[in-house]
């Protein structure tokens, strides 16, 4: 990793230190686009009162308002910790080209942050799921998805 890189991921290492020093989850992410500081963050899960607060959403959030954008596709993150399904689904979504980590998410489970309940769920047949699922009312919603794609000028996600 060239020594650029090192640096926005030794800044990502101390947001999470600020963040456990300020009472949030230690974990720090940093949105950079040709080697220039887009957004920097951490965890604001307590503060906001907002599960989904995690650092590498709060980045995505607050980068794509200020470019106005929601592809960020030009950006590298930089995350103290492997991100979580969550996480790496709006990283995904988002198109980030790329992800720098230091902590696995094996390291976060040794200290009680647990994403392995999530990893397994997902490829559960839904009737097999904690949380139970059910599909209703496909029709209604389908004919919403039919009047999209008769939309010229929807913006492909």
């Amino acid at each position: 990793m060239p020594s650029l890189d090192e640096d926005f991921l030794r800044h990502a290492i101390d947001l999470a230190k600020t963040a456990r020093q300020h009472g949030e989850y230690p974990f720090g992410a940093i949105l950079v686009v040709n080697q220039q500081l887009v957004h920097q963050t951490t965890d604001h899960c307590m503060s906001y009162a907002d599960p989904t607060a995690h650092a590498e959403v709060t980045a995505i959030r607050n980068a794509c308002k200020q470019l106005n954008t929601f592809q960020l596709e030009d950006c590298e993150l930089y995350t103290s910790c492997e991100p979580c399904p969550m996480c790496l689904g709006a990283i995904y979504w988002s198109k980030i080209k790329k992800i720098y980590y230091a902590c696995t998410r094996s390291d976060a489970a040794s200290i009680g942050f647990s994403d392995d309940f999530i990893y397994n769920e997902i490829p559960k047949a839904l009737h097999e799921r904690t949380i139970p699922i059910e599909q209703v009312m496909w029709e209604e919603a389908m004919q919403v998805f039919k009047e999209w794609m008769l939309k010229p000028d929807r913006i492909t996600y």
